[in-house]
């Protein structure tokens, strides 16, 4: 345990993000007992311009121009910072010497925000944790000084475009720089393990309670009513950077007497897909996410049908933990970060151990696995997951520095 401290948390999402964040829910555990001060990206000119007539830049807009305050109070020991000072867009920079100059230029007026904010709230001694901030995490220890800097991996991002070009190349500069990396899998702790001695898995935090039908008033939607059993369901995007749609098809056209159901807002190539051909395949479109369990207890089994590549083989999927929580038999694609689910999900590598994995999952669920899956999906809460960032912090320093 951490107690006492002023922590500062920076990343790539800011609070008022409509998608749920890995990064806020940390900052709601840490302020239980500690002052934090989760900072927002800043502003980017770019993003100013094209999308000025959206509310969230006209609030921002409002803050630059000195028209509302930057600091916000978002509850006991916790508020949340608006920088003021506006960035330049530069990932797509092909001159490594001009980005290198620009994003210096952008850490040190994001840094001047920070630290006129900290001073206002009387930080000291500060923890600076860094959720995936890869670019401007390169000068965060320079610019800031903390007592003690995190960072912290939870996606393979140098493999998405945005990230890739100078990613690859900053973010072992920022592992190595930092006091301690924390990661959400195996994968990426090993990943780390290469630049920083001191790189820890520390898991993943997950709030099941949504999920939870232990009094059994979660209802199946009527829409189901019209599908045969056994029903093989998915909840999510459904895109083609994360999943398979040929091992889909191969599953719908191998067992015709399965239904495959399918939940979620769809990319182009799933709307062209020959799965909308499959008398089999159902597509139930865009829920919103308080319905989502309804739609998962009308699965027979849940499943994570990804493709293996460069995306996903770190990735840890929430939504295990939603479908555990629910009891369900899950049959998913066996990846490093997987591997740790391997007591509790069927983990396939290819299309026919996805045919003969899904028959055993109809085939031997009983209650005591249902009750197994749910135990263990309970242990995901964000209080243990803080805990051994806590711990991980802790060992990394104990050296220089005195726990209470």
């Amino acid at each position: 345990m951490i107690k006492g401290k002023d922590i500062i948390v920076v990343g790539i999402q800011a609070w008022d993000i409509e998608i749920g964040s890995n990064c806020k829910n940390i900052a709601l555990e840490f302020a239980k007992n500690n002052r934090v001060l989760y900072v927002n990206p800043p502003m980017v000119r770019s993003t100013m311009r094209k999308d000025k007539h959206k509310e969230s830049i006209q609030k921002r807009i409002k803050i630059k121009n000195g028209l509302a305050p930057d600091i916000v109070e978002i509850g006991a020991n916790l508020w949340n910072l608006y920088p003021k000072n506006v960035a330049e867009s530069i990932n797509w920079i092909g001159s490594q010497a001009i980005f290198k100059i620009l994003n210096k230029r952008n850490a040190r007026l994001y840094t001047d925000n920070i630290k006129s904010a900290a001073a206002r709230l009387r930080f000291k001694d500060v923890i600076l944790f860094n959720d995936s901030s890869m670019f401007l995490g390169l000068h965060l220890r320079k610019f800031l000084q903390p007592d003690i800097y995190v960072y912290y991996m939870r996606d393979y991002l140098v493999k998405v475009p945005y990230w890739q070009k100078h990613g690859e190349r900053l973010e072992p500069e920022v592992v190595k720089d930092a006091d301690v990396l924390t990661t959400n899998s195996e994968f990426f702790s090993e990943f780390g393990l290469q630049y920083n001695s001191h790189s820890y898995m520390v898991g993943q935090g997950c709030d099941v309670s949504h999920f939870s039908d232990e009094d059994d008033t979660i209802k199946i939607p009527d829409e189901f009513k019209n599908i045969p059993k056994p029903v093989i369901g998915y909840v999510g995007s459904l895109t083609t950077l994360r999943l398979d749609i040929e091992l889909l098809e191969h599953m719908a056209n191998k067992r015709k007497d399965w239904s495959i159901v399918l939940v979620g807002p769809e990319d182009d190539d799933f709307k062209n897909s020959d799965l909308h051909n499959l008398s089999n395949v159902y597509f139930l479109g865009r829920k919103n996410e308080s319905e989502l369990p309804n739609y998962v207890k009308g699965f027979d089994v849940a499943m994570n049908p990804q493709l293996s590549n460069n995306l996903t083989i770190g990735n840890y999927p929430r939504k295990i933990d939603e479908y555990l929580a629910m009891g369900k038999p899950i049959i998913a694609t066996k990846t490093k970060a997987m591997e740790m689910f391997r007591d509790c999900v069927y983990l396939g590598q290819s299309k026919e151990e996805y045919i003969t994995l899904t028959e055993k999952a109809l085939t031997e669920n009983a209650p005591e696995l249902e009750n197994k899956r749910i135990n263990f999906a309970k242990s995901h809460t964000w209080t243990n997951n803080v805990q051994a960032i806590y711990g991980a912090i802790i060992k990394a320093s104990k050296h220089r520095i005195k726990w209470a």
